[in-house]
């Protein structure tokens, strides 16, 4: 029989047992089975069972899982024990190819070892999992009697005196050991646990976290092959097919992810050296504390970086050892077999196993996988200590915000600016060093051990090879930090850039009305070739980094092999020239990285200096009244008790977010008169410098009283507000808050009033990013009745009516842009609606017009306030508001003047209460003057409502975050997503390279595959050098000169082929370079074509364009996306197409030497399809998910420093922090979910890259072909693992990134307005038109296609000369007539004659370059004078000068620095309204045309303004046509001709005087109105 469990062999007696039953090794081998079947009896039927009855329930959730004791202990035991069984069964193997017939005791026992102990750790994680310890009990049993079988075989094999020489002994002590070890595992969970044995077994619950189901991300509670492997995210990543990822899916971090756990545990350790330092001024070094509290984690992952980078040099000693042996494998000697045999079979010497290149293909494959790893375990690690790190520090700067004394922010030493440079950058800085930094340690050692590997394959020429790489290394450093300075400046250029792109999109239409676009076009594009030159310093550093990077590994490959083929005597083997190319592939990394790594540390030195120096900057003063002279028992703390309760943080309650930092306003005092809010005594204050601000105060505010503080401008007023809520430094002095009576204090810490909390309303008004309704409520509960009585104190009811959603509309930062007005009113509402005892109003009505601030001051202040019995304070300039104050301090230059009642200031200081007299009656006079204007409040709503009015098409919020969504879901509809979702952009990607220009593709495109085949060429080269002349047999047996002989014509032929060699190298190195400059400068070429094309498009763009997309939308092309094309596309572009022409040469290669690859190809092949099929999507979501978390993080930062003043104020602090720590852990979960998604991927592709070396050596193995090529194979295949992922990863950024140029793309689609018409210019007169006179015939005008027409059959005729008004209700098509002039509008019946020339056939640019007009809100821009009245520099100075003299504005111009060229800010925010108005006048003056059309000119400007206006319209224009559109019927009453418009056409037409006369006549009626 062939196949015997003992074997037959000749001569043996395999069965016998006469020397006692022990003594027969095969009785002891099947000994050995008998744990293992007794484990697979007893298991399988559990597991069965248990399985059958698990699937019939739905999946029991994951809050079951925890970890028995010495959880990892077991698995990193349990796949120790499977390798040993691995390697048992390969030398049972290899000793049965010794034996002359089958013996299978020498490795089925091995075999099914191995299944019994993956069953053991399947068994043990469904019992982890369901929790029920009693069966364990099995397993205990198992590993006591394999323990005992294999002492038993150990015992005699010591006896028959084999020793550690031989394989099997080593295996079976191996065994032992394992074996004993885990059966203390067991006996410990029993210890433990106490479920057997023990009367009362332990009860455990699983983890906190895991009893919340909120908390989605696993990797801290799986055992650990799912922790290796990421096999917990297969859920997550396989469903983003079906649906995108929310954020509800990623769902909470745990809790000691979250980043107030990481801030406790940083502030410990950065407090704990403050205290023990003895040196106060010291400050705490941030290094330290973060190593004290973060420092294990960068030690663990360190460790596995150093086993990943250790194993990762078995690569190459592999392949050397399998090249090595593939043709002597065949040949082993058989004489020593003899003296081996013991108890009948052979036992072998561990050498000879690592001889059988079948063991070293299997071996080479788990040392991959086990490298691959522990490498993506160290990235993991270290990404989570990053992001914790990152947690910790946001919390530590915000807390810090939360205490800066306001003189900091307000005297500049801490800049806004700076503030989020903490946030956005220094903390990202810090984060990234951290991820990089075990690079730092391990590098080295990398590179020593390489090179000591190197010298001891290929001797000294290996020292010139690493010296060529060491030698470039320093090169590779300065270009790197090259690189990071001229990012820098193309940095600056691009800002610049978009500074100019957003004034022209503001002032489109003017610049459209005056046919100045190509100007102002020219202006960006110059700036842009500015930016583009500097991007091209960036591009061609980049390819050099690229080309070095390539090209380094080929002169050192090329200095060794050459160095060596003349200084050594021996002769190349295959073995040792693929063994050391695959090491020199593996040096090159490290040392590109190093540079990188290096400047990041440098980057992260600057970072902890900023952060240190930030957290050292002053805090607020701790006067004694903030500390309480007793402190804030920890009670009150729950005031807020509706927002969930701070204890909520942490189910432990150990840690509150710093309540300690909250202590009351408060101190008692006995003498303290109860009728006294607040007390100064004695006070001096002041702003940090050492100058009073405040001197000398000494004032009361009453309890429940109205106190008012007036003064001149710039006397104090707002600074005592701030001196009492102790945002001042006291000099001197105390302020005293009353006590509260014990009665209002409620047991559990509610307070019905919230007395130390001060509403507070600042003079400048400060939004948060929030709804209209939140913004009022601040935190407070929401109770309608109150909330609709503050609304109405208020008058926004109106304002909140025109908002798209009403008072659900996000304002703030990111959302609407109110006015002044409007914001300021929500501000006071906010104080309003605040359940406080005190409340501190600064100059509520300095935004406000008459009607309003007389509404606010009734209802507001005097009836809600006064019902509420709340003490009120404010500051004001309204005079005629003293009446009704209960108590007034009037303030002078820094101290009190007066404090009293009227009446008594009436007595005592007859002089003052005059004075105030004369100012009120002043006030009177403007108010019966400004009841006849139309309110400014009204003009406010207007503009607002013109906002909302012309998007009403797409009724959306100029919102970036709404519109990109609006636009993706317009492409695809739920049915296509998921096939839509995994394609790749192709569309998109061949835009971009044809914006390239083809020349620059081809190039591309022939140098990247000439470079490719190169590089195969020089391997193959090698390969067929090596293993040219292979020594013959008989060569040792002849005499010796026959060797000196061949030695000679040998060494010839071998040095043969360097010349080629070289040659390829060459061109591999000449090709590198060719490539990466291709690709850098196709992706400056379609940057700068892309760019030029939008800017074109959007320029040219029609009117109604700019009025339906959002400006932000379209700034967001400029700069977001138009950044990503400059700069990321092309690395990304690059990398991609390096690594997949990789992969695909190596694959190319190892088919063409062993072509039985290419059956195993087909699986891998389709495993790795959908491995990034399922990843891209996934990857996309959870990206989008990162940056949309960002935003609203960063803008609580700079919001809550903007604020502060009043943040403390209202003592809101511990809602604000509460409020970060939500948003940083959200952006911390998606960020960690990303990085877990792309080690999942990376874990993955690298198994199938340790796959497809495997199935390569073992077909080499099999094919047994010439063992250079074998070589060559193997090489190409370890480079694969390298570049799997980097393809993926590549696809998926590129697919993000492609998501820009689509963007950009979809503008480039926009219709251009019709520049050409039907007239050539030479037709048209110069002075063209003459006369001024207009004909009006059957006009029917839209704004588009698609809407109604908005004029209906419009007729008149107006005389040169005439002086034209025309008026109607909002919206009745005044305006539209006014741009059916310059044809900015679609005139699509009827026509225009203008001096006999119809305007639809002009060519535009001549048509609006001879027409004027004035617009209704008046537009600048930055630069000079000169620039904004005669940007096409035409005109001499004195026309300029003539020009800026009739508009009244010559002596201002003349007094200014430079004079006409006298600087202009972003705006023209430097002149007030109405000056800018006028310099819009003189714009039109400069232009001599014969028509000028003034669009509600006068809207935005005060009376004496407007007079000028009107006197010089009567006489520099004269003789000209002049139509103006009214906005206050007044001003037309003196005009030749009257038309009233409404709802697009004309109603009434005729002089003024003769309407007037009509009684019924609309203009009657209008005039009456307007009276």
């Amino acid at each position: 029989m062939a196949l015997s469990f003992c074997g037959n062999d000749r001569g043996s007696n395999a069965y016998s047992v006469d020397n006692g039953v022990l003594d027969n090794g095969c009785f002891v081998d099947a000994l050995n089975l008998v744990p293992h079947v007794f484990l697979l009896f007893i298991t399988f039927p559990i597991l069965f069972i248990g399985w059958g009855s698990q699937s019939s329930k739905v999946q029991i959730h994951h809050n079951t899982w925890l970890h028995f004791p010495g959880h990892n202990l077991r698995w990193i035991l349990t796949f120790t024990l499977l390798f040993v069984h691995v390697c048992e069964i390969a030398e049972g193997i290899v000793s049965n190819t010794q034996m002359e017939s089958n013996h299978l005791h020498l490795f089925m026992p091995a075999l099914m070892g191995f299944i019994a102990a993956t069953t053991s750790v399947v068994y043990y994680h469904n019992i982890e999992t369901a929790n029920f310890p009693k069966l364990l009990l099995a397993l205990f049993i198992y590993w006591i009697l394999a323990f005992i079988t294999k002492m038993i075989k150990l015992w005699k094999f010591a006896e028959a005196s084999l020793g550690v020489q031989h394989l099997r002994f080593c295996i079976t002590a191996l065994l032992v050991v394992l074996y004993g070890l885990l059966m203390a595992v067991e006996i410990n969970v029993i210890r433990v646990r106490k479920y057997v044995f023990f009367a009362n077994p332990q009860r455990v619950k699983p983890p906190e976290d895991l009893q919340d189901l909120g908390v989605r991300f696993l990797q801290p509670f799986v055992n650990l092959l799912s922790k290796a492997t990421y096999w917990w995210m297969n859920p997550l990543i396989i469903g983003a097919h079906k649906r995108p990822i929310e954020l509800k899916k990623i769902g909470k971090l745990p809790i000691a992810m979250r980043a107030l756990t990481n801030y406790l545990r940083l502030k410990d350790s950065y407090e704990e050296q403050r205290q023990n330092t003895e040196d106060p001024e010291k400050s705490p070094s941030i290094w330290k504390s973060m190593y004290r509290a973060f420092g294990g984690s960068i030690l663990l992952s360190s460790t596995f970086r150093y086993m990943a980078d250790l194993l990762g040099f078995a690569g190459p000693l592999c392949i050397s050892g399998i090249v090595e042996h593939l043709n002597n494998s065949t040949e082993i000697d058989k004489t020593n077999k003899t003296g081996n045999m013991t108890f009948g079979v052979y036992f072998m010497s561990s050498t000879e196993l690592l001889q059988n290149t079948s063991v070293l293909a299997v071996l080479l494959f788990l040392a991959l996988v086990l490298q691959r790893t522990f490498l993506q375990a160290s990235y993991y690690v270290t990404i989570e200590t990053g992001i914790n790190l990152r947690g910790a520090l946001l919390a530590m700067i915000y807390n810090k915000i939360l205490r800066l004394s306001t003189s900091n922010m307000s005297m500049g030493e801490m800049t806004l600016g700076q503030i989020n440079n903490l946030v956005a950058i220094e903390t990202n800085q810090l984060m990234w060093f951290l991820f990089l930094c075990p690079n730092l340690w391990a590098m080295p050692v990398q590179i020593i051990m390489g090179v000591i590997l190197l010298y001891y394959l290929l001797g000294d020429s290996a020292l010139i090879g690493a010296g060529v790489i060491l030698l470039l290394a320093p090169v590779q450093y300065l270009i790197a930090t090259k690189l990071a300075d001229t990012q820098k400046s193309t940095l600056d250029y691009s800002t610049d850039r978009l500074k100019k792109t957003t004034e022209i999109l503001k002032g489109i239409k003017l610049l459209k009305l005056y046919a100045w676009e190509n100007i102002f076009c020219d202006r960006v594009e110059e700036t842009r070739g500015k930016e583009l030159t500097s991007l091209k310093t960036f591009a061609l550093y980049t390819s050099m980094s690229i080309f070095l990077n390539a090209a380094i590994p080929i002169a050192a490959v090329l200095a060794t092999f050459v160095t060596h083929a003349y200084i050594e005597e021996v002769r190349l083997s295959p073995a040792k020239a693929f063994a050391s190319l695959a090491l020199f592939h593996i040096l090159v990394t490290p040392l590109f990285l190093l540079s990188t790594v290096v400047r990041f540390a440098v980057k992260a030195l600057v970072s902890v200096q900023k952060l240190s120096e930030f957290l050292q900057s002053d805090e607020i003063g701790d006067d004694s009244w903030r500390n309480g002279d007793m402190s804030m028992p920890l009670e009150v703390g729950k005031k807020y008790k509706y927002q969930g309760d701070t204890k909520a943080i942490n189910r432990k309650g150990r840690y509150r977010m710093d309540n300690y930092e909250q202590p009351m306003r408060r101190q008692l005092r006995p003498t303290e008169t109860e009728d006294v809010a607040v007390q100064v005594n004695d006070g001096f204050f002041t702003w940090g410098s050492n100058l009073s601000t405040l001197s000398d105060i000494n004032i009361r505010i009453p309890t429940g009283q109205l106190t008012m503080i007036v003064g001149q401008v710039g006397c104090g007023k707002s600074s005592l507000l701030l001196a009492m809520l102790g945002e001042m430094q006291t000099i001197s002095g105390k302020v005293f808050w009353s006590k509260m009576p014990d009665c209002e204090i409620l047991f559990d810490g509610n307070i019905s009033k919230n007395r130390y909390s001060v509403a507070y309303a600042t003079q400048k008004s400060w939004l948060l990013n929030a709804t209209v309704e939140e913004n009022i409520t601040f935190g407070s509960p929401f109770n309608k009745q109150r909330y609709k009585a503050v609304i109405d104190a208020c008058s926004l009811q109106p304002d909140i009516d025109l908002l798209p959603f009403g008072d659900q509309t996000e304002i703030g930062e990111r959302g609407i842009n109110l006015s002044g007005g409007q914001r300021q009113r929500i501000c006071v509402a906010r104080a309003l609606y605040q359940n406080t005892n005190i409340v501190f109003l600064d100059d509520p009505f300095s935004a406000l017009d008459i009607h309003l601030s007389d509404h606010l001051m009734q209802e507001g202040i005097l009836k809600f306030l006064q019902d509420d019995k709340r003490t009120l304070v404010l500051v004001t300039h309204k005079l005629q508001y003293l009446i009704h104050a209960d108590w007034i301090i009037a303030m002078k230059d820094g101290s009190v003047l007066r404090e009293g009642t009227l009446k008594d200031i009436q007595t005592h200081d007859v002089e003052l209460y005059e004075h105030w007299k004369t100012l009120m009656n002043r006030h009177d006079q403007e108010l019966e003057k400004d009841t006849e204007l139309e309110s400014q409040t009204t003009l406010e709503r207007k503009t607002l409502r013109r906002a909302f009015y012309s998007r009403e098409a797409k009724n959306q919020i100029d919102d970036e975050d709404e519109e990109e969504e609006v636009e993706e879901d317009e492409d695809d509809n739920m049915s296509t997503t998921t096939s839509r979702r995994s394609k790749i952009p192709w569309k998109m990607c061949c835009r971009y390279l044809s914006s390239g220009g083809f020349l620059m593709v081809f190039l591309m495109v022939s140098s990247k595959l000439a470079k490719h085949s190169v590089m195969v060429a020089i391997d193959y080269w090698l390969a067929a050098w090596t293993s040219s002349n292979q020594i013959p047999a008989d060569y040792f047996v002849n005499g010796t000169n026959y060797t000196k002989n061949y030695d000679a014509t040998q060494i010839a032929e071998h040095r043969s082929y360097v010349p080629v060699f070289i040659i390829l190298c060459g061109a591999a190195i000449a090709l590198c370079l060719i490539t990466s400059l291709t690709v850098e400068f196709l992706g400056v070429a379609a940057a700068t074509n892309l760019h030029h094309d939008l800017l074109n498009k959007i320029i040219h763009a029609p009117i109604r364009f700019f009025d339906v997309t959002p400006l932000g939308q379209i700034l967001n092309r400029f700069s977001a996306d138009t950044n990503i094309i400059d700069q990321h596309i092309p690395p990304t572009l690059e990398s991609l197409t390096r690594s997949t022409l990789l992969c695909l040469s190596a694959i190319g290669v190892i088919a063409f030497v062993t072509p039985a690859f290419l059956i195993a190809l087909v699986p891998l092949a389709v495993a790795f399809y959908f491995i990034q099929k399922y990843f891209r999507v996934a990857s996309k979501d959870l990206q989008d998910l990162d940056d949309s978390t960002q935003l609203p993080l960063l803008c609580h930062f700079s919001e809550t420093a903007e604020g502060l003043t009043t943040i403390r104020a209202f003592r809101h602090e511990a809602r604000f922090k509460q409020r970060m720590l939500e948003l940083t852990d959200t952006n911390n979960t998606a960020y960690l979910f990303l990085s877990a998604a792309n080690r999942w991927l990376e874990v993955r592709t690298d198994y199938l890259g340790a796959v497809i070396v495997l199935t390569a050596a073992v077909a080499a193995i099999w094919t047994s072909s010439q063992s250079g090529l074998v070589g060559l194979g193997l090489t190409y295949a370890l480079t694969v693992t390298n570049y799997l992922n980097w393809v993926v990863r590549n696809l998926a950024d590129l697919e993000v990134q492609m998501a820009a140029v689509k963007k950009v793309n979809s503008f480039l689609s926009t219709e251009s307005e019709n520049y050409e018409g039907s007239m050539d210019v030479s037709q048209v007169p110069e002075d063209w038109p003459q006369h001024g006179e207009i004909k009006i015939h059957d006009l029917c005008v839209r704004y588009d296609c698609l809407l109604k027409p908005v004029l209906k059959h419009v007729n008149a005729h107006i005389n040169p000369g005439q002086k034209v008004g025309i008026c109607g209700r909002t919206g009745s098509g005044k305006s539209s007539l006014s741009l059916a002039f310059f044809n900015m509008v679609d005139v699509f019946e009827g026509k225009i004659v203008i001096d006999g020339i119809d305007i639809c056939k002009l060519p535009l640019q001549t048509l609006r370059s001879r027409l004027s007009i004035i617009l209704q809100d008046p537009v600048l821009f930055s630069g000079s004078i000169r620039l904004n009245l005669d940007p096409e520099c035409t005109c001499s100075d004195d026309r300029l000068w003539e020009a800026l003299e009739i508009a009244q504005l010559k002596n201002m111009v003349k007094a200014l620095p430079g004079g006409l060229d006298a600087v202009v800010t972003e705006g023209g925010e430097n002149f007030s309204v109405g000056q800018r108005q006028l310099f819009c006048l003189a714009r039109a003056f400069v232009r001599k045309s014969s028509i000028l059309i003034m669009d509600e000119a006068t809207a935005s400007i005060d009376m004496a303004t407007e007079n000028i206006l009107q006197k010089v319209v009567m006489t520099a224009f004269a003789d000209r046509t002049v139509v103006t559109i009214a906005h206050r019927v007044h001003t037309i009453l003196t005009a030749d001709l009257v038309i009233v418009m409404k709802r697009g056409s004309i109603m009434e037409y005729g002089k003024p005087e003769i309407l007037m006369e009509q009684e019924d006549s609309l203009f009657a009626s209008f005039v009456k109105a307007d009276m």
